[in-house]
């Protein structure tokens, strides 16, 4: 009897013993593997030695310099768009046509006729980043907008001595820029901006395809010789003054949207139209002697400009000069 009393214990004492041996084995487990209790690959990065891998390098910045230049009969032919990456083509007031040339590969010594900046170049050229644009002036009503856009503003008001006028042109379609004088500006480069590839499937054989805005008609022409797409407009050959026509390997239509902006006019009253270049729309790529119809895409400013075919698959461009036509819809 004396025997039994001594062995028996309480019940809490049993079950002190019982909780005492679990912790003890949960902190033998933690010990043992610091991750077991954490997410995938958690207790890999913690242990002694273990790399972890770097995030993707952002490729650096490259030169990017824009420039206005007039597009009227009595400007052309242009200088220096024989060395732009990029040409867009915007429609202005009176149904008429300018151009704004991406420079980053290479930077003429010479550029022009120089003309006036627009609203839609504020959020069109936020892709690159911080650009030098290089202008004649402005309307008052859209300094504002132009005084907070991304780019470097390069005026000829603040830089006299990097511009000339040539007496055989009349004003004010004779005004040149000498770019290797003007501030510069940087961004990411044209191949980032409207990103190059192979060319998918499902592209139409063209020879010739035309592009009309109100007043100036665009004409096309695959050049197997060139590799490229001669260019005419109103049935005149484009062509960059010392270099012979122009013929860039890319033709992208890209039809847009007009907004209401500040309100300018010109003198005859016509308003200056705004391209909204973000959103999405139709577009055609011509290149490689082919016509791919697709949808272009650019979600924000900052973002450049994607394009897809009709089936969703990408469709990049070739290497080589690009022009850009945003075509309202």
């Amino acid at each position: 009897m004396r025997v039994t009393q001594r062995l028996r214990r309480p019940w809490w004492v049993a079950l002190a013993v019982v909780l005492v041996a679990a912790l003890a084995l949960t902190t033998w487990v933690l010990v043992a593997d610091p991750g077991a209790d954490s997410p995938d690959g958690a207790a890999e990065q913690s242990r002694p030695g273990t790399q972890q891998a770097a995030p993707p390098a952002q490729p650096r910045p490259v030169p990017v310099t824009v420039v206005k230049i007039d597009n009227v009969a009595v400007a052309r032919p242009q200088t220096g768009l024989d060395a732009a990456d990029v040409v867009y083509v915007e429609p202005v007031e009176g149904g008429f046509t300018r151009l704004a040339a991406v420079y980053s590969s290479r930077v003429p010594d010479v550029a022009g006729p120089v003309r006036s900046a627009r609203e839609t170049d504020v959020e069109l050229l936020a892709q690159y980043g911080r650009p030098a644009l290089v202008f004649s002036g402005a309307a008052p009503e859209i300094e504002p907008a132009l005084d907070g856009a991304t780019a470097v503003l390069v005026r000829q008001r603040d830089h006299t001595a990097a511009f000339f006028r040539d007496p055989a042109r009349p004003v004010p379609h004779n005004l040149y820029g000498r770019l290797p004088l003007l501030p510069g500006g940087s961004g990411p480069g044209p191949d980032r901006v409207l990103p190059r590839g192979p060319s998918p499937e499902g592209g139409t054989p063209v020879t010739e395809y035309p592009v009309d805005f109100a007043r100036d008609e665009y004409l096309f022409t695959w050049s197997p010789q060139r590799r490229g797409w001669l260019a005419e407009l109103d049935g005149t050959p484009l062509e960059s003054a010392g270099s012979g026509p122009v013929a860039p390997a890319t033709v992208v239509v890209q039809r847009v949207d007009l907004v209401e902006g500040a309100g300018v006019r010109d003198a005859a009253g016509t308003v200056s139209p705004v391209v909204r270049s973000t959103g999405t729309g139709p577009v055609t790529v011509l290149r490689d002697g082919n016509r791919f119809e697709g949808t272009w895409s650019r979600p924000d400013a900052a973002d450049g400009t994607r394009f897809t075919t009709r089936q969703g698959d990408p469709l990049p461009l070739p290497d080589g000069p690009v022009w850009v036509l945003l075509v309202p819809r």
